[in-house]
């Protein structure tokens, strides 16, 4: 086994849509395609999500729990986000999800991963992952889930609470 030099963005993009898989009949391929991220690069993400204890010796069946509770505790601190400068992209964090966005200030921009392809503009949130603009324009559901993790990458407490339950609430009980 590769020496073990700690989680990398990417694992917790893969542990996440694990989850969002709901079922076990998946292959490391469909990962690799749906992520945009290389076969060799989706395994040695799940040897390190198995050290970590966030994924069953199985490498197959995420410890709900266990990644839920690094997400909430450790996610800001690991993977933070500091927002840059104005940009166009796609919108990200509370700006996908109007529930939870704050009161804005006057002319306050939103947040968004800068991509030409976006139509928003907002203050630049650097994705968790490098492919994560392009594997979110494939789906929904999954754009709101990486945007849910940018707001706990920004730390912004109210906000962060409830992007957690929102995050516990959409992630499926069992695989």
């Amino acid at each position: 086994m590769r020496k073990h030099s700690g989680m990398r963005p990417q694992d917790v993009v893969v542990l996440l849509k694990i989850l969002t898989l709901n079922s076990a009949s998946w292959q490391g391929k469909d990962l690799a395609t749906a992520l945009f991220i290389s076969p060799a690069e989706i395994s040695d993400a799940l040897r390190r999500c198995q050290y970590a204890r966030l994924l069953l010796a199985d490498g197959r069946t995420v410890q709900r729990q266990a990644f839920l509770r690094f997400l909430r505790h450790g996610l800001p601190y690991v993977f933070p986000a500091h927002p840059g400068g104005p940009a166009q992209g796609i919108v990200t964090a509370w700006s996908a999800w109007p529930g939870l966005e704050p009161a804005p200030a006057r002319g306050e921009l939103g947040h968004v991963w800068a991509d030409p392809a976006g139509s928003a503009w907002g203050l630049a949130v650097p994705p968790l992952y490098t492919t994560l603009p392009s594997s979110a324009h494939n789906s929904t559901a999954w754009h709101q889930l990486l945007a849910l993790l940018d707001v706990l990458r920004l730390d912004a407490a109210p906000q962060r609470n409830d992007a957690y339950e929102l995050l516990c609430q959409l992630l499926p009980q069992t695989l």
